[in-house]
């Protein structure tokens, strides 16, 4: 399966696309980060971000895409250039019939690192540990979007494994990060369940 991580922002809009295999290994296949000068007029911003999104998508052809969730932040300006960086990745991906799902920042960390608190330079190093990225040095946006694709082709299994054995099946083996994550979960459908 080949996932699209978008870390968004209007200035500077990360992407990663890897591949994921069944024996859960990951492949790198492209890492961006879309830039767009705040000197341009905010239609200018958009449309430069939309053409590069359209050519990711013609070029590699992802089956899902991975988006950062929106929070809100004291920042305006920054909350609004990360929402339209996201709207457009969504409209390109509905257009196309592409799945997007939405993560938030502490369940990336959580799902690459094992910590939700982890900070920037914690997931880079786990980014680099999964997929081989060599020598080359990337933007924190670049190596955010990968640990988004990361996380969304983890949770993917995890919810995968988790039907299964619900359904009575075998558990496969999953990463203790994985599991961590499944854990938690479970903690929380039982919650609220019992809220």
């Amino acid at each position: 399966m080949r996932i699209l991580g978008v870390d968004p922002g209007l200035t500077r809009c990360g992407v990663g696309i890897i591949d994921t295999h069944l024996d859960r290994s990951l492949g790198l296949v492209d890492v961006v980060v879309i830039q767009t000068a705040p000197t341009l007029p905010l239609p200018e911003r958009l449309l430069l971000l939309k053409t590069e999104f359209v050519l990711l998508f013609e070029t590699h052809k992802p089956d899902r895409i991975a988006i950062e969730r929106v929070f809100a932040q004291q920042n305006l300006s920054s909350v609004m250039g990360v929402a339209q960086a996201s709207a457009i990745a969504m409209v390109e991906a509905a257009t196309r019939g592409i799945p997007v799902d939405l993560h938030t920042p502490s369940e990336v960390k959580a799902s690459i690192t094992g910590s939700g608190r982890a900070n920037k330079a914690q997931v880079a190093a786990m980014v680099r540990r999964l997929i081989p990225l060599g020598t080359d040095t990337f933007l924190p946006d670049a190596t955010d979007a990968l640990a988004l694709a990361i996380c969304n082709a983890w949770r993917g299994r995890a919810d995968a494994v988790t039907a299964v054995t619900s359904a009575g099946g075998v558990q496969t083996s999953l990463t203790p990060a994985q599991q961590r994550w499944r854990e938690a979960e479970s903690r929380a459908r039982h919650s609220r369940r019992t809220n």
